[in-house]
């Protein structure tokens, strides 16, 4: 069985434009959602520029009495599992390789219009 995981992984990551193509899209990825965090007043990330991750994103609110709020909200908008590392807090978009380009987008979004309420 992970023989053949293996290969279905192996067959979509070509599909993709190989692991070259599927690096530079991770990275797009995350830089579109660093460079809002880093924009922002209301969202910030305490990782060094150099260290970042281009899996995990993890971000604080500025008021962390409101992170409930931002996780049901994501929920009901179909943006899951953002709860941060239980040893960090704040939130943490994983955002693997099969993760669409749309759904950085998505979270992107949900987070301007979850500042704009404050």
């Amino acid at each position: 069985m992970p023989w053949y995981t293996t290969h279905l992984v192996l067959q979509w990551l070509e599909q993709q434009g190989g692991v070259d193509h599927i690096a530079v899209i991770n990275q797009r990825k995350a830089q579109k959602l660093y460079d809002y965090i880093d924009q922002s007043d209301f969202y910030s990330n305490k990782v060094v520029k150099a260290d970042r991750s281009w899996m995990n994103v993890p971000f604080l609110l500025a008021d962390k009495s409101q992170e409930g709020r931002f996780l049901q909200g994501a929920d009901q908008q179909g943006l899951k599992f953002l709860q941060g590392h239980r040893s960090v807090g704040g939130m943490r978009a994983s955002i693997y390789n099969a993760m669409p380009e749309a759904g950085v987008d998505a979270l992107i979004s949900f987070m301007q219009e979850f500042e704009k309420q404050q």
